[in-house]
């Protein structure tokens, strides 16, 4: 907060009191001894006056020094100082580092409608509310460039940016999507606003409250939005299903033409294997085709044999031995 500045000490008027006060006494000497006793008195007075010139500013803080009014441009940070007191300088001391806030288009709780009904980029109404917080920059212009730069001047910035921003948007973006660089944007442009205007301050933050459409129609903008979000949340599904299911997808197509690639090659191995030995039986046959032929055709009833039920008839005997698997059976022959 802005420190009151000092009261002015007005010399004449305390000279005219005093020579007031000793004209009661007649004092033996004449005129003389009661012009030592002015003197003496102004030089203890003018050593208060003196002393009363220190003043410290604490951390945080800044001040502002004014010599016969005119604005000294050496602002004093933190610590112990001297400056000729009142009426010669005068000095302000102005809390810098302190957060200040400023609500556009409400109070507390309560709506300010004049303030936060703005008009949209497609023509559309919209109750924006806003929260500035800042700090002063420099003490000196924040005294005496603007006047009342951290009250009307600073709400009248921030209305003439948000207005200015909201203007430029849908009021679907505004209302949903666009929020952060609705913020930011306004920010940017108090700034530009606040430092050609020389105001002293910084903005440091600037929050969106409440934004709404105008209460007649509320319900059917919040129908809207719900629809918007229902929209955003089955695109995400599906882009979450999407992303389980083509992995597998494609894992499994890579499986089975791995699986027929494995397949084509052990056909093609094995055409090669049967080709190859039959070119071998081939030249064993011309070579001796008799030979061959004896052992081709052994070769398949042992393949044969083995697999079908074989009998053996004694004709010394009423019985018949029926094989099958290397596995023997006697069955007696049926009567003639």
């Amino acid at each position: 907060m802005q420190k009151q500045d000092e009261p002015e000490v007005d010399l004449g008027q305390i000279l005219e009191r005093l020579r007031n006060f000793f004209s009661r006494f007649r004092i033996g000497g004449g005129g003389g001894a009661f012009l030592y006793i002015v003197l003496g008195v102004l030089a203890v007075a003018a050593v208060a006056w003196a002393a009363t010139g220190f003043y410290t500013v604490q951390p945080g803080e800044s001040a502002v020094l004014r010599m016969f009014g005119k604005w000294n441009e050496n602002n004093q940070g933190p610590g112990l100082h001297w400056f000729p007191p009142s009426p010669i300088g005068t000095k302000a001391v102005v809390q810098v580092d302190e957060i200040r806030r400023l609500e556009l288009g409400f109070r507390g709780g309560t709506s300010v409608p004049q303030e936060s009904l703005m008009i949209t980029g497609d023509e559309n109404i919209v109750d924006v509310q806003l929260l500035v917080q800042y700090n002063i920059e420099d003490a000196a212009f924040f005294l005496f460039k603007v006047v009342d730069p951290g009250g009307v001047t600073m709400r009248d910035i921030a209305e003439t940016a948000l207005r200015q921003v909201v203007g430029s948007r849908a009021i679907d973006d505004v209302l949903t999507v666009e929020k952060e660089e609705v913020q930011s944007e306004t920010k940017r442009e108090m700034q530009q606003l606040l430092k050609a205007y020389e105001t002293g301050i910084n903005i440091t933050e600037v929050k969106l409250q409440n934004v709404n459409p105008p209460g007649q129609v509320q319900d059917a903008f919040d129908d809207v939005v719900r629809a918007k979000e229902d929209k955003e949340r089955i695109i995400n599904l599906a882009d979450a299903y999407e992303e389980d299911i083509l992995p597998k997808a494609r894992g499994e197509a890579a499986r089975r033409i791995e699986a027929a690639e494995a397949d084509k090659a052990q056909r093609i191995n094995l055409a090669t294997g049967q080709a190859e030995r039959f070119l071998a039986i081939l030249r064993e046959y011309r070579k001796a085709p008799d030979i061959t032929r004896q052992r081709l055709y052994l070769e398949a009833m042992e393949e044969i044999l083995p697999r079908v039920n074989k009998l053996i008839v004694d004709p010394g005997t009423d019985v018949v031995v029926v094989t099958k698997d290397t596995e023997a059976q006697i069955v007696p022959l049926p009567p003639q």
